[in-house]
């Protein structure tokens, strides 16, 4: 009985962590208040707004299987795609224009494509783990490219025709109804993945990220661990590219591309991967800087991203988002001083 008391105070002690890291903090609600102010002052970019909201939404779901389970991809579009083509062939070919199902149909089948793929490719590791990935991605746009007849080939998906929401609110051209709708859907699944990574499984994570080979000799199930958040990465990602699909009503095989998951790993490690607000800073910093600079230089817009990729890698390894909380501190003990 005595022996087990240390153990029950250190279950006691984790359960009090986790609980005390759980708790909202205030300036949480920071993004979240821009992305509302965002609505009201700058009506005329809500197009922009709205593809912002699903990259950061991407890059999240990047997050959860990179940040914090350690799994490399260089094929997380595969996932996109998925969700993108579900959701564009059902309202396309099959006339289910409804937004909600299709998104959760979207969802379903890039986890679907997860499960399966995840199951096989995540007994390896390294440089394997990232061709596989890579391999995932391309095999997809192929069959897309094979079966033209459903998919439109390399010309695209077209017809997608998309109901009102919830059966009242239309999609107008503005992107009023669009962006509102993606910060819906963006909140849910954000307060998902925090509940996630802040849970004993999402600690189980961490630990497989950090050292592998000791949680193999604690018993702690690591690949079944690592196929279910995968599994729920690629969820998230395939509602993203539902999202897309739904907003864009247009599809065309580049979803499946090495660039959209080349851009959504920039735009993590830009933010900060394992960070939960990292996604926000990093797909925001890339996308914003993408459209300034391609204003200003259309053929050599990529060298100012990769100056900052360069910048970043050199003097913020935990990201901008961790630059800025140094920064934070760093006023707060002058202004304390």
């Amino acid at each position: 009985m005595v022996a087990s008391e240390p153990l029950e105070a250190a279950r006691a002690r984790a359960a009090e962590f986790l609980l005390r890291r759980h708790r909202l903090r205030a300036a949480e609600a920071l993004p979240w208040l821009a992305a509302v102010l965002a609505y009201f002052f700058f009506p005329g970019h809500l197009a922009f707004g709205t593809q912002l909201l699903i990259m950061v939404l991407f890059t999240l779901s990047l997050d959860l299987i990179l940040g914090y389970a350690g799994v490399v991809s260089l094929g997380h579009a595969a996932f996109f795609g998925t969700g993108a083509y579900t959701a564009g062939m059902l309202a396309a070919r099959y006339g289910w224009g409804e937004p909600i199902t299709g998104l959760l149909a979207a969802g379903a089948a890039a986890a679907l494509v997860g499960c399966v793929s995840g199951w096989f490719l995540l007994r390896y590791r390294g440089l394997t783990l990232l061709m596989l990935t890579l391999a995932t991605a391309i095999m997809l746009q192929e069959l897309g490219n094979a079966r033209a007849d459903i998919t439109g080939g390399f010309e695209g998906l077209t017809g997608i025709t998309i109901e009102p929401l919830l059966g009242r609110f239309e999609y107008d051209l503005y992107g009023h109804t669009t962006y509102l709708y993606a910060l819906a859907v963006l909140f849910l699944l954000f307060l998902l993945v925090r509940r996630i990574v802040y849970s004993p499984f999402g600690q189980a994570l961490t630990g497989i990220r950090e050292n592998v080979r000791r949680m193999h000799a604690l018993g702690s199930p690591v690949h079944r661990r690592l196929v279910v958040a995968y599994t729920i990465g690629a969820a998230i990602a395939g509602i993203a590219g539902g999202l897309f699909a739904q907003a864009n009503a247009f599809v065309t095989l580049g979803v499946f591309g090495f660039d959209r998951s080349a851009a959504v790993l920039v735009m993590l490690i830009l933010g900060g991967a394992g960070r939960l607000y990292g996604a926000f800073v990093g797909a925001a910093a890339y996308m914003l800087l993408e459209d300034s600079l391609a204003k200003l230089s259309p053929e050599f817009w990529q060298f100012g991203i990769g100056l900052l990729l360069v910048l970043t890698v050199l003097f913020a390894r935990r990201g901008l988002l961790g630059l800025l909380e140094d920064l934070g501190r760093l006023l707060s003990r002058r202004a304390s001083a």
